[in-house]
C-alpha cells in the first residue's frame, strides 16, 4: 500500500507553523532545510533566504507533516482556502481532545468534539495558520 505523507505550503509561516505543530504532537524535527541552503539562494532577498525549503516532522508511528514556504520571487503565490484537510485518527478519546484543544487554539472551531451519529468521536476547525484540521476517534474500533 501506498505511504500518504501530508505537505502544506505557507507563506515565510512554515517555520512558526511548524514549531506550533511540535508543541501539540511533540518529537523533534527530521530535517529543516532553508532556501538559503539551495544552488542560487544569493539571488533571493534576506528574507527568502531564510524562508523554510523544506521541514518534516514525525506525528505518530507511521506520518511525517512535512512543510515549505512560497517563493514570491520565483513565481510562487500561496491561495489559502478550504480545499483540503489533515484528518487524524486517535487511539482515546482523550487523545483526540488533547489534540483538538491544542492545535485549534487561536484558529477557528467548525464543530466541536463530539459523539457523530456514524459512531466516532469527531470535530475540526481551521488552525490559525488556515489548515483544516479533522480529529477522529473511531469508538467502535475499541
Amino acid at each position: 500500500m501506498p505511504k500518504i505523507n501530508t505537505y502544506l505550503n505557507f507563506d515565510g509561516k512554515s517555520e512558526e507553523a511548524f514549531n506550533f505543530y511540535k508543541s501539540v504532537f511533540g518529537g523533534e524535527f527530521l530535517l529543516v532545510n532553508r532556501m538559503s541552503d539551495m544552488p542560487g539562494a544569493e539571488q533571493l532577498s534576506e528574507d527568502e533566504k531564510g524562508r523554510i525549503m523544506h521541514i518534516s516532522l514525525p506525528i505518530g508511528k507511521d506520518d511525517v507533516l512535512m512543510a515549505s514556504d512560497i517563493v514570491p520571487s520565483m513565481g510562487h503565490s500561496l491561495n489559502v482556502g478550504n480545499h483540503s484537510y489533515i484528518s487524524v485518527f486517535t487511539d482515546s478519546r482523550e487523545e483526540a481532545d488533547r489534540l483538538f484543544s491544542g492545535l485549534s487554539v487561536d484558529g477557528t472551531i467548525e464543530m466541536a468534539m463530539e459523539d457523530t451519529f456514524w459512531g466516532d468521536y469527531f470535530g475540526s476547525f481551521q488552525d490559525k495558520f488556515g489548515i483544516g484540521w479533522m480529529i477522529n476517534y473511531p469508538q467502535q474500533l475499541s
